[in-house]
């Protein structure tokens, strides 16, 4: 693989104060071990990462809920004691989409890909997400949409209970209030209580048709869309294990090829005029086969590093390459090579490997931030524990009286569109 031009630097950006972020260390990790200087602009205070030997300076990041002209005034600072053109990688979607509408402001100091307006806050957004499969044509699950209480409730009885809940842009929920930014709905009360929290979420909710989890139907695709709109770097992969269990980030995931995953990813690509890094989730209907685009993420996932192929070549070192002007090496894929995030799953590092495996946070190279990701973690598990001990406490004492819960009978609302009667709804039932 050609060098990465080491005389242009890179620097990570991250608003979100996740310690065990495991997409950072490889982001630095993997530009670092090139000899690429590596600066980190985000909040590592007790994380692992801040132990890599590839971290060349920590940089003082925005504050918490920064606003876009307090990420512009942190990166301004950043780019003067750099004093040269860096390349800048948003390693969350906060920050993507904050770079994205600073894009002419950073220009001068900062080499970024040639991106369409503010296509990334577009993708990013959930709401608009629907319309743009539509127009893509890529298959995604029912959404809608409620304007009132009542909208979401019947909306959640039409869709078929179970459904998912999202709100339409997660980078806005304020911390410590219990939010999520994906939850399952089992009820239309649930529906009514979670849309009175809009206002505090900040983006509006959707409800979605919910495709069952199952083996072989949790997929991901990685990838990088150069200055010709050709996407490199990546590829097709497969989530063995999850955390949270069925709904929640690769733990475990498996390089697997699929002709139908690429196809939609570079249909999805092509046809948005995209260009940078993306990171999109898709799940397969159990019944139809057809993969359904649940999430893109215009920066690079946590998982990116199991996509390196035999030229060395991952998503962070393509952008670094392409845009310092540098030719991409055409490697070959390399599946079956799986990705490990060991605080989550630590029976499978404990299995024989293939010699075709990468860990999240142990490496031969720099053994800092694994040691120091165990320790942060048993503290982390340990207050989880007691807290949940607490909360067993409380509902034992006869003081504390459970409240019983009826599910009321279905309102009468009109048919949305997308919907139709709710005895026309099959595809749920049949996934």
């Amino acid at each position: 693989m050609p060098l990465l031009d080491i005389r242009v630097p890179a620097v990570l950006l991250r608003v979100d104060r996740n310690p065990f972020h495991h997409g950072t260390l490889g982001a630095v990790r993997s530009l670092g071990r090139t000899g690429v200087q590596v600066h980190v602009v985000a909040d590592l205070t007790g994380s692992p990462v801040r132990g890599s030997r590839y971290v060349t300076r920590l940089h003082l990041p925005p504050p918490p809920g920064a606003s876009t002209a307090e990420i512009a005034a942190a990166l301004r600072r950043v780019a003067a004691r750099i004093a040269r053109p860096a390349v800048l990688i948003p390693m969350d979607d906060a920050s993507a989409v904050a770079v994205g509408r600073l894009r002419e402001e950073l220009a001068p100091s900062y080499l970024l890909p040639q991106q369409p307006g503010a296509l990334a806050e577009r993708v990013a957004d959930k709401a608009e997400l629907a319309a743009v499969c539509a127009a893509a044509d890529v298959p995604h699950p029912v959404t809608v949409i409620p304007d009132s209480a009542a909208q979401a409730a019947g909306a959640a009885w039409q869709l078929g209970l179970p459904v998912v809940a999202k709100w339409s842009r997660p980078w806005l929920l304020p911390t410590g209030r219990g939010l999520r930014s994906t939850v399952v709905v089992r009820s239309m009360r649930e529906a009514r209580e979670l849309y009175a929290r809009a206002e505090e979420a900040g983006s509006r909710l959707l409800l979605q048709e919910f495709l069952p989890p199952g083996p072989d139907r949790d997929w991901f695709f990685h990838g990088y869309a150069d200055r010709t709109g050709a996407v490199r770097g990546g590829g097709p992969g497969r989530k063995l294990r999850a955390w949270p269990r069925g709904a929640g980030l690769t733990a475990v995931g498996r390089w697997t090829p699929d002709a139908q995953v690429q196809a939609l990813a570079e249909r999805l690509t092509g046809e948005l005029g995209y260009r940078g890094i993306l990171d999109l989730d898709f799940r397969r209907c159990g019944t139809t086969g057809r993969y359904h685009l649940l999430d893109f993420n215009p920066r690079p996932g946590a998982q990116f590093r199991l996509f390196c192929d035999t030229a060395g070549l991952d998503v962070v070192r393509a952008l670094h390459l392409d845009l310092t002007h540098r030719p991409l090496p055409d490697g070959a894929p390399l599946p079956g090579r799986e990705f490990v995030v060991e605080n989550y799953a630590p029976l499978t590092v404990l299995r024989p490997g293939l010699g075709r495996r990468e860990l999240a946070w142990h490496a031969s190279d720099d053994r800092g931030p694994g040691r120091a990701m165990w320790g942060l973690w048993c503290r982390h598990v340990s207050r989880r524990l007691a807290d949940r001990l607490r909360g067993r406490h409380a509902r034992r004492d006869p003081q504390v009286r459970p409240r019983v819960v009826r599910q009321a009978p279905p309102p009468t609302v009109p048919s949305h569109p997308a919907l139709g009667e709710r005895g026309d709804r099959g595809s749920h039932a049949e996934a």
